[in-house]
């Protein structure tokens, strides 16, 4: 089974800008799924962004414009570049692949982003 491991996370100023990577175990250049989840404490855990298969991208609405998820197939690894962020962008922040739509989704350990001034 994949490996996910995230790496990026921190404390960053409002306005300041962050950028969290994800190395896979296993090639993710072709999944139904491949994107970032957070969550907050006392939240549900929520859908960041994602590149669904076919290389649509899915934002949530309060990080359009903001964030930007990218994949590298040749390196296995995908990212999420986010400015601009805000206190409410604080969460724990976790990639997941999930390669079927019918199918088990993959977790990384999540990293922290803090944005606090």
């Amino acid at each position: 089974q994949v490996q996910l491991v995230e790496s990026g996370g921190g404390l960053v100023q409002p306005g300041g800008a962050l950028r969290l990577s994800c190395a896979a175990s296993e090639s993710i250049s072709s999944t139904y799924l491949t994107g970032w989840y957070r969550q907050a404490p006392g939240k549900q855990r929520e859908l960041v962004a994602a590149i669904m298969s076919g290389g649509i991208t899915n934002y949530a609405d309060s990080v359009k414009g903001r964030f930007t998820i990218s994949r590298d197939n040749a390196k296995n690894t995908v990212a999420l570049e986010m400015h601009s962020l805000k206190p409410e962008d604080t969460a724990v922040y976790s990639c997941a692949v999930q390669y079927y739509f019918i199918g088990f989704k993959y977790w990384g350990q999540g990293t922290q982003v803090t944005v606090s001034s």
